[in-house]
């Protein structure tokens, strides 16, 4: 599972300074499942008492990457060209515009996260193709209309042209409903008619009660900030646009026979939900 941090984490003012090794911060944690160098004992601890829990954490974090390649690679070749993705990350193998740019070289990318180790290595990595164009900003997903009037964004993204919005495996570190939804909303407003919404959230939907028990367990007692939404809750973010086909489903079964592997995990080892709509 894939980013973001607790709430009152991150500016779109640069803050590296604020780094905190201390508190888990689920980007590293990823990077961690991954089997990434990039992370802290506070993130290797978290990961580990998670993996507990859900011992497909590490097949759920590479499940997570597949839909957002598949995605983006959708996206690209039904004429995108903007990409903001918001929770970005670590880099790893085929990172947004790698995908994008593969397809259509002009593609242009904002990437923003609000962990600043996300970012040093983002700008030191992510190379965009000289046709297109990569940037990059510190910023918290719950403060949409700073993300919004960034200058970095403003210069690299034509927001009167179809953007593709990709909030995946982020919004689930929003433990308030309306308050995704809310952030969701702000975000679509910005985006013209044409564009898409790609997102991704961690569910329960899928699992025993007994891991479901524990879920619970672990969450009240502040050790799993990860918000698990059923599927009725999840469709709140896709109000009002067109669902791509096949609508909302298990994230590794999103078009995965674009992939033309036979095999792929159950929706229990994933439990997430994922999904792409259009904005009419």
């Amino acid at each position: 599972m894939r980013r973001k941090n607790a709430p009152g984490a991150g500016r779109v003012t640069p803050k590296s300074s604020q780094l905190d090794t201390s508190t888990p911060h689920p980007a590293r944690r990823y990077n961690y499942w991954l089997g990434g160098k990039d992370n802290f004992a506070a993130d290797r601890q978290s990961g580990d008492e998670i993996s507990r829990l859900f011992p497909t954490a590490m097949i759920a974090a590479r499940a997570n990457r597949a839909f957002l390649r598949r995605a983006v690679s959708y996206l690209a070749h039904r004429g995108i060209r903007q990409f903001l993705d918001i929770g970005t990350g670590l880099p790893a193998p085929d990172n947004t515009h790698e995908v994008a740019q593969r397809i259509a070289p002009s593609s242009r990318v904002v990437y923003v996260d609000n962990d600043p180790i996300v970012m040093v290595h983002a700008r030191a990595l992510l190379q965009s193709h000289p046709e297109g164009r990569t940037a990059y900003l510190e910023g918290d997903l719950r403060e949409p209309q700073a993300i919004l009037r960034h200058r970095l964004l403003k210069q690299t993204l034509d927001m009167t042209e179809p953007v593709a919005l990709l909030l995946v495996a982020v919004l689930h570190f929003i433990q308030d409903d309306d308050e995704a939804v809310a952030v969701v909303k702000k975000l679509r407003d910005s985006l013209p008619s044409g564009s898409y919404l790609v997102v991704s959230n961690a569910t329960t939907d899928f699992n025993a009660p007994e891991v479901v028990a524990a879920y619970e367990g672990m969450v009240a007692a502040g050790k799993n900030d990860i918000r698990c939404r059923p599927k009725e809750q999840f469709s709140r973010f896709l109000d009002g646009l067109e669902l791509v086909e096949p609508g909302i489903v298990p994230a590794n079964d999103w078009r995965a026979e674009d992939l033309g592997d036979p095999e792929r995990p159950s929706a229990a080892d994933v439990s997430l939900y994922g999904a792409v709509g259009r904005v009419l």
